[in-house]
């Protein structure tokens, strides 16, 4: 879990500045004096870039990010080339009041917004709220043919932001652009930028607070950003108003962050409705060790791996929460987190904490490759391995497998049914019509982290798991695909290995190419439980066929309903 142990001590006589010039040392090598941009090894997520092979790009909300950390130094050997930067990036806005993208910037230089499919209205507030931060902190310091050409397009970048007007369900930008278009009305007098900014974050404080959590539950990534903008907002605003909703939603926010921190693992429980990595990355664990200044301890100090863009943003964890990132009390964390809880129409999160392990589960989710539906955290001798459930289709998450689940403590009953109209690699963006074309289609509970010692054994019925002093039970109570070549062919767990660690599969087609039509399968659904407490003896659930089409899945003959699943695939 820890690369390095430093004492907590040593969290009193941080020098950030120091850290930050070490930071921007380090990116020497990346500038690119011709261009004046910051230049970095491409990579994309699949979408908004057309952008599929190339060694480096020239990102231009790097590029800012490295400007006002060059002009955070202080030091006056930066100054000409953060000037330098800025203006470049400045002179790749969208000026063109007739254009759709007028306001915003293209991700790449190499990229212009004509060529991306689509461009990415967020990089008005990415980029924005670089260069009102430039103008809040620094701004007595810039050229004033440049200031004036910054304070144009900031005041573009807050029209194209108020237009799109995202709602608070989308957390990070409605905080971001909440940040551009206060703090720019607050530097450049604009009272309607300012009055928009306040109004943006009381929608977004008031939709959080009836749901308890942000849209993006639990989520590691969003959670960071979340915390990191509110915090840069407070920092820069002057007016009271803004601070104590910030103030409100950082406190909130960090309780979500502290409940599910898992000592024994160094790992931030499931479930997540949002997650691109499943164990924490490096900025992660560097940005929890210097929230709760040494509570959790991953680097020496001086190796920690600092981002420039954490200088006087003042994010820290309240010291009511530090308690929860050391002590190993077992817990409990259970949340409502959409609709109303009544008539199975409320979506509730469980995520169960003890010494050993964590278990995080969603009541109902899909199986995006973003998602964590369930999750868990083992410690193995002092290092992470984790448990994931996935659905593949072809090798990738398939989103038209709809996951449901109820968790008492150390026990999950889950299951898996599909859908007609749902997505493929995405929710809603690749639209499968019911049919998939499909070489493989499995279910995985893939094993990872480190598994020195990790053993699996499958069985008929299930698998059982021993990872250092936490034994795992898996135990399939009922399975069916009907699209499998052989209908007798019982569906079992097996043993395998992927890129990721080890595995467990349940096949549910695996042969030549052919189109699987979802709606035309006879059964099509599987129920299993996961337990930590040990075999689940004299615990079977039951599975019972409802005549409507559906399976009535319950703990045990005198407990309630826990979920229903669709035995044949239909619309959600």
């Amino acid at each position: 879990m820890k690369e390095a142990a430093a004492p907590q001590s040593g969290a009193a006589s941080l020098d950030e500045r120091a850290m930050l010039i070490r930071k921007m040392e380090a990116y020497e090598a990346r500038y690119n004096p011709e261009l004046h941009l910051l230049r970095s090894p491409f990579s994309s997520p699949g979408y908004h870039t057309t952008i599929r092979e190339a060694e480096f790009i020239h990102s231009t909300r790097d590029s800012l990010s490295y400007a006002l950390g060059l002009l955070d130094t202080g030091l006056a050997c930066y100054e000409q080339r953060a000037f330098d930067v800025i203006a470049k990036v400045v002179s790749l806005q969208d000026t063109d009041r007739s254009h759709d993208t007028f306001g915003i910037w293209s991700w790449f230089y190499e990229e212009p917004l004509a060529q991306m499919s689509p461009p990415d209205w967020n990089w008005a507030d990415f980029c924005g709220s670089r260069l009102v931060q430039a103008l809040a902190r620094h701004g007595q310091r810039l050229p004033e043919p440049l200031r004036e050409a910054v304070i144009q397009v900031v005041d573009n970048a807050c029209e194209a932001i108020i237009k799109r007007n995202v709602g608070p369900d989308y957390t990070n930008i409605a905080i971001i652009g909440a940040l551009v278009t206060r703090i720019a009305g607050e530097q450049l007098g604009r009272e309607d930028f300012a009055a928009y900014g306040l109004q943006r974050l009381q929608r977004l404080y008031d939709y959080t607070r009836e749901r308890g959590a942000f849209q993006e539950y639990n989520s590691p990534v969003y959670t960071y950003i979340a915390i990191l903008e509110l915090s840069k907002l407070r920092a820069e605003t002057a007016d009271p108003a803004v601070k104590e909703l910030c103030n409100e939603l950082l406190e909130l926010t960090w309780g979500t962050v502290a409940g599910h921190y898992h000592p024994a693992t160094g790992q931030w429980s499931g479930p997540h409705a949002r997650c691109y990595e499943t164990l924490l990355n490096g900025q992660s664990k560097a940005f929890l060790q210097l929230a709760t200044r040494g509570a959790v301890q991953f680097f020496a100090w001086t190796e920690l791996p600092y981002e420039e863009e954490w200088y006087k943003s003042g994010f820290a964890c309240p010291p009511a929460y530090l308690d929860n990132f050391t002590d190993p009390a077992v817990k409990e964390v259970r949340q409502l987190y959409e609709g109303d809880g009544k008539n199975d129409t409320g979506r509730f999160a469980v995520t169960f904490i003890t010494p050993q392990y964590s278990i995080g589960s969603f009541s109902r989710s899909d199986f995006w490759n973003q998602r964590r539906p369930l999750l868990a955290y083992i410690d193995n001798q002092g290092a992470p391995a984790y448990l994931r459930l996935r659905c593949l289709h072809d090798g990738y998450d398939f989103c038209s497998a709809r996951f449901k689940a109820e968790q008492q403590q150390g026990e999950v009953l889950l299951g898996i049914d599909f859908i007609t109209n749902g997505g493929d690699t995405h929710p809603n963006l690749d639209p499968t019509g019911g049919v998939i074309e499909a070489e493989d289609l499995r279910l995985r509970l893939e094993i990872g982290g480190v598994l020195e010692g990790v053993s699996v054994q499958s069985a008929e019925d299930g698998a059982a798991l021993v990872i250092a002093e936490t034994k795992v039970v898996l135990t399939t109570w009922f399975a069916a695909f009907s699209a499998c070549p052989d209908p007798a062919r019982s569906l079992q767990w097996e043993n395998g290995r992927s890129d990721q660690g080890l595995v467990l599969d349940m096949i549910l087609y695996s042969g030549p190419r052919t189109a699987i039509h979802l709606a035309a399968l006879r059964q099509a659904a599987v129920v299993c439980s996961l337990d930590f407490q040990g075999p689940p003896a004299g615990k079977k659930p039951v599975v019972e066929w409802a005549g409507d089409g559906m399976l009535r899945v319950s703990g045990s003959p005198d407990r309630h309903q826990a979920f229903s699943l669709s035995l044949v695939p239909g619309p959600a």
